[in-house]
């Protein structure tokens, strides 16, 4: 599902335009992004929650040239599925 069946899928699902759909989902995500910008985490209970991890720079390998290369550190975001969303899955 990419961004736009998304939002014809909560358009649908919730009785709205596309527009607002799309502008509903556009602020979520907004949001959330702007929380991890900060260090913060977005916990959805049941769903599952976001949060920013440091990876620490470290050395790598070019898989055609076999080099030794440095990798620098960098922050990744992770995500942790609920347990309402795990058991809808399994």
């Amino acid at each position: 599902m990419n961004k736009s069946e998304l939002i014809d899928g909560m358009a649908e699902h919730a009785g709205i335009t596309k527009a607002a759909a799309k502008k509903a989902l556009e602020s979520f995500l907004g949001n959330v992004e702007g929380t991890l910008k900060k260090g913060g985490r977005v916990s959805l209970v049941g769903f599952g929650s976001w949060s920013v991890s440091r990876r620490n720079a470290r050395e790598g390998r070019n898989p055609q040239t076999g080099k030794t290369i440095k990798i620098a550190a960098k922050n990744v975001v992770k995500f942790k599925a609920g347990s309402d969303l795990a058991d809808a899955v399994n």
